[in-house]
Order: structure tokens, then C-alpha cells, then sequence
């Protein structure tokens, strides 16, 4: 008998675990792969020598999360690097909009929207740690800093093609957006905006960084910790009912609503049951994993001194791809995300080589081959992309789901975004975490703050069952 079993060992059923066991309480995590991580893995997916990250890549909550700021992780051997810049938006005609950490230096490269930067993204980014609360946390509670939240929601409801008319330059306007578009949802949606903000202003709070040796080096260094604090964790346990749970106190659930429902069955009652079974799941993904003899040849300078680029050019069509793949299309310029960890982690790959981590958003259930695709959007940035390709690997919505159950049709976001279901998830509610059955608590990106390497949502869970359950 233990007190807290976690079905999951990705990052939030392992802050949760942490959360547990350093409130004195026995606890074992339960994963179904033989690999910790969830969402945040590292393979070697192409050549010998390359280490490329499996799903999660650049993490800007991480840097910012309280979660990981007390977690004591360096002292296991986790080490965030920061690039140069940490996200470059290229234009055509080897223009690009820069992201830098300074407000003020980015506020400069925009020219005319100098001030307007300043007004709402370094707004945002004076006030973090106030915005932090609403933004990685539930929204249902009473706020300690209601006026700067209030500023925030002003500035983070509109749709992000409205929220875009403050800027008069194409480069403030795509920064919005691609960061926008993070949401998986079409930009004319509201609260779009809010998505955008909150991850424009953690890059000047604390930069965008990448784990040395991968995103692995994250969890691998929470696992460390667990067991040092007398946790332990069983590769290769497939949970599929409750059956396969040893006896304890509590169960917190790594998963999404849909897993939960086939583990729990009628151990949860049936009104519950079809409140969660009307959670929405989001678009797919399709990703490309590239071994590179040499760096991007970038026709922008700055942008082969960025680790995170988005290719979708200006905002218009940006705002176009998004609402192509919400409409089940898949867009003949689709807007790319682009990871290059090794531009500052030289564990990535074998000495002037290089890696690079690329995804797009798909419909979701996709099995389009978007390779083409994605290879177009690089070329049209960088001419000659495809001259310093040794291997890619692949991974569509399908092999994705097969790959990890919690992403469902692809989603690696952990549900919709779309409506309140951004903020109240996984159901409208003053505790999110809880489930209809005292013991069962849900610990995973489908509640409160979604998805992103940052642990909050299994440290809020844990801290409801232990002042619930296990008081």
C-alpha cells in the first residue's frame, strides 16, 4: 500500500510525484514505454552521433515555471542553454522580425512599433510575476494582483488578427502571430492573443532555452530527484484499468480525459462520464527530424543565430494555414516551427554537424505526407536547404498517437484550445483536477495550464490531493 500512485512519467506526472514525495508521502509512478519522458524525449532518429528530441523541443515555460525553479534540478545535471536570439520570423526577401531577450532591443528592430512593443509585450513581460499566477495556474480563483490580470485579459481576448492592428509593421505583426498560432487554433479566434503574449513576454523574462543533451536531460534529471527523495518508477507498466494499479490512497492521472474514462470505467459515475467525454481534442502534427552536414544556409544572418524559428511569412498568411488545418485541409504553405538546439549544445551532433527539429500543424488523424511541404517553406528561407540534408525521419498524427496514447489524433497539445477550454479544462470548474471520484485526480495538459514542459499542472493536482485525500 503506498499513498499516490502516478500513471505517467512524463513531466507533469513527475512534478506531481516530486510534489508528493517532498510532502513526506510514499509514492510509485507507473509508465507504459520503457522510456521516462512522455512529451519530452530524445531518440537518435536518423544517424549515429545525432540526438534529436522526440516531441517537446525549445522550452520557454520551463525557464519561467515556479515548478523548476524549486525543483533543485541542476543538482541532478539539467543545464538550460540559451541562444543568441531566441526566435527569428523570416520574411521573403531575407527580411526577418527578431525576438530578442531585451525589451528595448527588440523594441528597436520594429522601428514605428517600438512603442506599441513596449506598451503590450514589455507590459506583459514588467508584470510576470503577477501574470504567472493567471497564466499557470487555474483561471477559477481569486486573483492576488486582480488589476494586472484585468490589463492582461484586455489585451489577451481579442482574436490575434484584431490584437495585430496596435502594430503598423510587418515584423511586430508576425512575431504576434507565429506565437499565436502556438494555440492550434485559427488566429480569428479569440483569446488567441493571450497564447502569443504569454510567450512573447516569457522570452523576455528568462529566454527561450533548450536542455543540454535534449529534453530527456529534463525528466531524466526529475527522475533522479524522485528517487532520491524515496520515489520510484516502473518502466514498461502499461496501465489499461484499474486493475493494473497497486493498492493506494490516491491515483494521479498523466493522460487525457479519454484514457482516463477507459482506465476508470464505471468507477466513475456516468454524468461525470459524459461531461469529460465531451472534451474536444486539437489538431495534429506532422514532424521532420533533420541530420545536417552544416548549419541552415538562412538568407537572414540573424536567423543562424536563433534556437526557434517560424516560417509562415507575414501574418495574413499565417493566419491563412492555421485556418486551413481547422477547416481539415492540409495548407500548401503551412506554418513550420523550427528547433536548432544545436546551434548551442554540441552533445546534438557529431563536431560541424547539425540537427534540426521541424513540425507543422495538420488536421487531426492526418496521413498526409507534409515533407514536401515543410522542405518549401525551409527552401524559401534558406536556398540551398536541402544541400546540407545527410537524413530526416518522419512522424505523422498517427504514428504519434501510437507513439504516446495522450496524443490523440496527433494532438501533442493535450485537447483544443478552442473557447474557454483554453482556461477551464478539462471541464468548467473550481477545481480542474479533481475527478468525480475522491481518490482519482487528473495531473496532465488537458487541465490547467496546458500543454508545455513546465510541471504546473501535475504540482496544482498534487497539491489538491494532498489537501484533499491524503490530508
Amino acid at each position: 500500500m503506498v499513498d499516490v500512485v502516478v500513471v505517467g512519467a512524463g513531466p507533469n506526472g513527475l512534478a506531481a510525484a516530486l510534489t508528493v514525495a517532498k510532502a513526506g508521502r510514499s509514492v510509485v509512478v507507473l509508465e507504459g514505454s520503457d522510456t521516462i519522458g512522455g512529451g519530452a524525449r530524445t531518440a537518435a532518429l536518423t544517424l549515429p552521433g545525432f540526438a534529436h528530441d522526440v516531441c517537446s523541443a525549445i522550452h520557454p515555460l520551463a525557464a519561467v515555471s515556479p515548478f523548476f525553479a524549486s525543483a533543485g534540478l541542476a543538482e541532478h545535471g539539467l543545464e538550460l542553454l540559451q541562444t543568441e536570439i531566441p526566435l527569428v520570423h523570416p520574411l521573403d526577401g531575407a527580411g526577418a522580425a527578431l525576438l530578442h531577450r531585451d525589451v528595448a532591443e527588440t523594441a528597436a528592430g520594429l522601428g514605428a512599433d517600438a512603442a506599441a512593443w513596449e506598451r503590450h509585450v514589455g507590459w506583459a513581460a514588467r508584470r510576470w510575476d503577477a501574470l504567472a499566477e493567471a497564466t499557470l495556474g487555474p483561471l477559477l480563483r481569486v486573483p492576488r494582483h486582480p488589476l494586472t490580470l484585468l490589463g492582461f485579459g484586455l489585451r489577451g481576448l481579442p482574436p490575434a488578427t484584431l490584437a495585430a492592428k496596435v502594430f503598423r509593421t510587418d515584423e511586430a505583426r508576425a512575431l504576434l502571430a507565429g506565437c499565436a498560432a502556438h494555440a492550434f487554433l485559427p488566429l480569428s479566434r479569440p483569446l488567441t492573443t493571450s497564447m502569443g503574449l504569454a510567450l512573447l513576454a516569457s522570452a523576455h523574462v528568462a529566454g527561450w532555452p533548450v536542455a543540454r543533451g535534449g529534453s530527456q536531460a529534463i525528466v531524466d534529471a526529475m527522475a533522479a530527484q524522485l528517487r532520491s527523495l524515496g520515489g520510484t518508477i516502473e518502466t514498461g507498466h502499461m496501465v489499461r484499468s484499474l486493475t493494473d494499479l497497486p493498492p493506494s490512497t490516491a491515483v494521479l492521472f498523466d493522460v487525457t480525459p479519454r484514457q482516463l474514462l477507459d482506465i476508470c470505467g464505471d468507477e466513475l459515475p456516468a454524468r461525470y462520464r459524459r461531461r469529460l467525454g465531451r472534451f474536444r481534442y486539437g489538431p495534429g502534427v506532422f514532424k521532420v527530424d533533420y541530420a545536417l552536414s552544416g548549419p541552415v544556409p538562412w538568407a537572414n544572418p540573424d536567423a543562424r543565430r536563433a534556437g526557434c524559428l517560424h516560417l509562415g511569412g507575414p501574418l495574413a498568411e499565417v493566419a491563412q494555414a492555421e485556418a486551413e488545418v481547422a477547416a481539415g485541409r492540409h495548407p500548401d504553405r503551412p506554418f513550420v516551427l523550427v528547433g536548432q538546439q544545436s546551434l548551442v549544445d554540441p552533445t546534438r551532433a557529431p563536431d560541424g554537424q547539425h540537427t534540426l527539429w521541424t513540425y507543422c500543424h495538420v488536421p487531426a488523424g492526418s496521413t498526409v505526407d507534409m515533407t514536401d511541404a515543410i522542405e518549401r517553406q525551409i527552401e524559401r528561407f534558406a536556398p540551398g536547404f536541402r544541400d546540407v540534408v545527410l537524413a530526416r525521419h518522419t512522424m505523422g498524427s498517427a504514428q504519434y498517437e501510437a507513439y504516446n496514447p495522450n496524443c490523440v489524433g496527433g494532438d501533442i497539445a493535450g485537447g483544443s484550445h478552442g473557447g474557454l477550454q483554453l482556461v477551464l479544462r478539462p471541464r468548467p470548474g473550481l477545481h480542474p483536477y479533481r475527478t468525480a471520484n475522491r481518490r482519482f485526480y487528473l495531473c496532465s495538459a488537458s487541465t490547467p495550464p496546458g500543454a508545455g514542459v513546465h510541471g504546473m499542472c501535475g504540482l496544482h493536482a498534487a497539491e489538491a490531493a494532498l489537501r484533499g485525500v491524503l490530508r
